[in-house]
């Protein structure tokens, strides 16, 4: 996954995490605006959550972060 793309996951997570507290959940979608405005990334995103590690809609914000961080 690239960089920039990690480093808004890490970000949004965050900032859901400290808006709502640690048991809040998001799905990938939470990385893009609600617009189809760069399908390239939202498939990467997609392809990380879907394919390679098989996550469910919605999970937890501090799994997803926790994951990215470690380099999943």
């Amino acid at each position: 996954m690239r960089q920039t793309l990690r480093a808004k996951i890490i970000a949004t997570c965050d900032a859901k995490i400290a808006q709502k507290g640690e048991g809040v959940g998001l799905s990938f979608y939470a990385f893009f605006a609600n617009r189809n405005d760069d399908p390239e990334t939202l498939m990467e995103a997609a392809e990380w959550w879907i394919k390679t590690h098989q996550l469910d809609h919605f999970e937890k914000a501090v799994k997803v972060r926790d994951m990215v961080l470690k380099g999943m």
